[in-house]
């Protein structure tokens, strides 16, 4: 679907600025110096038809600067790019959008700018705004919307077109948090669906578990082109490890230490299921494998619900008096967890940690999968109690 090779891309960056008519006037034949600024050199991928393709790196090693190549905002100095489709971008805040026109106008250019014929583009105007949850302000001018506001906007319009080859940079962090997921389960549903996605993401549990592939940038070159667990580990190298490999001094530095191989969970019969009812016990089954050698390593089980609060954890340890793991070996954790949980939507992850030589932790956060557990019993609070209380009534006295 994508074919890139040889891309190159710089700017030029003044060394000293002139802000004012006065500096101007002062200093007539003074000559602009700049310096060159490479953004990207040389790089090359192919993403295929289908694929989930994420793109990671620190903040400027040309992360952006490709995306906005792809999208046809900034034309490369040199190499070339073809692509198979429509395409649809989501690449920076308010992008596309004029200021001064309403939502619904917006909307209608922005599917028009995809793509989509005006009709088309008008017939899911309301697919859109209920997307967003925005219907009641689709009169409002956008000079008058909130970031967050400006993002659910966006992220509507890009999935109603509906095109062959979504780009996706990471400004979801500006929404909240119940819009962030409902983001992640249309992510999850494209990727099913076959659709063809280049995520660009700090998150690499994202990348781990969206990417079929991912790429590393650094310094405006191609680092590393591959498994999503071997873009995660070089990233994390980069961020939270001197070149000689020691920690930056925090207590916890994020690591690749295993992979998910099975995770599901099941019934009392042994049978799989998708979501629990309320009350019913959760039968857990997780297969993980080392990727590395790990020494004393500890598996933390979490649930956690859509509003990000961990409602309870587990917290366990090889078992069978082994205190190591080599590359390759496996760790099964399953048994029978009692269900306190309210009805509502929830998060299963597996958090891998093992000391290390410098005296800190390596931690990496597995998302094993989601569940609802579904029921007609109370809402409120994150679990359900079983309580010896009563209410009864008292004569009161007369004083």
């Amino acid at each position: 679907m994508i074919e890139a090779r040889g891309l190159q891309k710089s700017f030029r960056v003044p060394e000293h600025r002139i802000d004012t008519l006065k500096e101007r006037v002062a200093h007539p034949f003074r000559r602009m110096e700049y310096r060159e600024l490479h953004a990207l050199r040389d790089v090359s991928f192919d993403v295929r038809m289908g694929e989930f393709f994420g793109i990671a790196g620190q903040n400027g090693s040309g992360k952006s600067t490709l995306l906005k190549i792809l999208a046809s905002i900034y034309r490369a100095d040199a190499g070339r790019i073809r692509m198979a489709g429509r395409l649809a971008p989501f690449i920076e805040l308010g992008v596309g959008f004029n200021q001064e026109l309403s939502a619904r106008e917006n909307v209608v250019i922005n599917g028009v700018l995809m793509g989509l014929s005006k009709r088309e583009a008008r017939r899911r105007l309301d697919a859109v705004l209920d997307f967003a949850e925005l219907e009641d302000f689709a009169e409002l001018k956008l000079k008058n919307y909130s970031s967050g506001m400006l993002v659910r906007l966006a992220f509507a319009v890009m999935v109603q077109a509906d095109a062959d080859i979504m780009l996706v940079d990471e400004v979801l962090a500006v929404g909240d948090m119940a819009f962030a997921q409902k983001c992640m389960d249309v992510f999850y549903e494209k990727r099913a669906a076959g659709k063809t996605i280049v995520l660009v993401s700090h998150d690499m549990g994202t990348v781990q578990a969206l990417c079929h592939r991912a790429m590393l940038i650094h310094d405006a070159e191609l680092a590393y082109i591959g498994e999503p667990e071997e873009v995660a580990m070089r990233y994390y190298r980069l961020n939270f490890a001197d070149k000689d490999g020691t920690r930056r001094g925090d207590a916890a530095v994020p690591d690749i230490n295993a992979r998910i191989v099975e995770a599901r969970l099941e019934d009392e019969a042994g049978q799989p299921m998708e979501n629990v009812a309320q009350g019913t016990p959760i039968f857990l089954d997780v297969l993980i494998e080392a990727r590395r050698d790990l020494v004393d390593p500890v598996f933390v089980i979490q649930v956690m619900n859509v509003d990000s609060v961990v409602v309870f954890s587990i917290t366990r340890s090889l078992g069978d008096d082994r205190r190591e793991l080599s590359a390759g070996d496996l760790v099964r954790i399953s048994g029978r967890v009692e269900n306190s949980l309210v009805p509502g939507k929830y998060f299963l992850d597996c958090w891998v940690r093992r000391p290390r030589e410098h005296g800190d932790l390596a931690v990496q956060g597995l998302r094993l999968r989601d569940f609802v557990v579904y029921g007609t019993g109370a809402r409120e609070g994150v679990v359900s109690v079983s309580a010896d209380v009563e209410a009864v009534t008292e004569k009161a006295e007369r004083r």
